[in-house]
């Protein structure tokens, strides 16, 4: 009886329109960019991306359906079909890496782009043993390689446009997602689009325990220096070319060192993006900053002093007040910070604090970042 019903919902959900799939199975507290939906009566859902890329709007939203039970995707539904649980992923970006890291899922990773910017021991150690394939990026993708993994599942983001490697997904017919938690300015938005990844590999309840605790551990340290008394004035970055990249005051790192206790130097970027100053204005900043963070390829004091001798007299080099997120580096030499940095806010705003505030949590060890030397 049982198992006759069981058909006869799968057929009775044959042709469901997907105006169908307007219940909310999970809504974000933090993230922006998606939603997964559902319908009664139905164990299928809905990934919709709303965000896949800087400047999209409501016609470049992406859409996965995940196929449950028999059933089938909505009538003239033009999205991915996910007609079975993922056991060969391809990671586009290292973040998803550490997303499936977070799950304890890096065993279901058969493909990576840019297999050196990884530090993941797992996917390294498989790598090794030719269980995982680097494919290339950019538009130097092996598609030989990526046919030849035959993956269940991409997962991709956009920059400015749709991924170059969709239209060939779309021919061989591999499914895909997109992920946009590089769009989002909350430390803990970016962290919660874990739970998409998660909905497509069917362990969503694995994801939502895991962004309880970090949520939880997150504001219990940001509640740790609302009366903290003091707060340091931070300058970021190092030239990019000739320009000085300076990010918006709503983005994320800056988020980061509001909720750490700190004051972010630069006041008159209100945009969505980092915008650029001259070093004329990048030395007058520094000079008034107490602390100096995010010096890029500089990982000791000299390195900076050498690259730009003038900056040898502001405050932060003198004081020795300078750091970088390059503690963690693994086997690779490429720091953990933008790896798994995205899937442990709570961690990197407890290095923050340690930095900005290092009486409050003198028995806690860094993570992510180091003083240059």
């Amino acid at each position: 009886m049982v198992l006759f019903g069981t058909l006869l919902f799968a057929c009775g959900h044959k042709g469901a329109d997907l105006s169908d799939f307007n219940k909310p199975l999970y809504s974000p507290a933090h993230a922006g960019g998606y939603e997964i939906l559902g319908a009664e009566g139905s164990e299928s859902s809905l990934i919709v991306t709303h965000s896949p890329w800087q400047g999209a709007d409501s016609t470049n939203s992406s859409m996965l359906f995940i196929a449950r039970n028999g059933e089938e995707p909505p009538v003239g539904f033009k999205g991915q079909v996910l007609r079975k649980e993922p056991k060969r992923i391809v990671c586009m970006s290292t973040t998803h890496i550490g997303m499936l890291g977070a799950l304890s899922e890096t065993s279901r990773i058969v493909g990576v782009s840019g297999l050196q910017f990884t530090g993941n021991a797992t996917v390294k150690e498989a790598a090794g043993k030719g269980k995982v394939k680097d494919i290339g990026y950019d538009n130097n993708i092996d598609y030989e390689s990526l046919i030849a993994i035959a993956p269940d599942l991409v997962i991709l983001y956009g920059v400015n446009g749709a991924n170059a490697i969709e239209s060939k997904l779309r021919e061989l017919g591999i499914p895909f997602m997109y992920l946009g938690e590089y769009l989002e300015e909350s430390p803990l938005g970016k962290a919660e689009w874990v739970v998409p990844v998660a909905e497509a590999l069917g362990v969503r309840g694995k994801a939502e325990n895991l962004i309880s605790g970090i949520s939880t551990r997150y504001d219990d340290l940001r509640r740790l220096v609302s009366n903290s008394g003091q707060t340091p004035k931070i300058m970021l970055n190092t030239p990019w070319g000739d320009s000085w990249m300076m990010p918006s005051t709503s983005s994320y790192v800056v988020q980061l060192i509001n909720d750490a206790g700190g004051f972010y130097i630069y006041r008159d970027n209100h945009s969505s993006q980092s915008t650029p100053i001259d070093l004329e204005e990048a030395y007058r900043l520094a000079m008034d900053a107490d602390i100096w963070l995010n010096t890029g390829q500089a990982t000791r004091l000299s390195d900076l002093t050498t690259q730009w001798p003038k900056f040898a007299k502001t405050s932060p080099v003198q004081k020795g007040e300078v750091w970088n997120y390059t503690k963690n580096k693994g086997k690779t030499g490429y720091p953990q910070y933008w790896e798994s940095g995205c899937m442990n806010p709570d961690l990197v705003l407890r290095d923050l604090i340690k930095i900005f505030h290092p009486e409050l949590l003198t028995d806690q060890p860094f993570t992510f970042y180091e003083r240059l030397q």
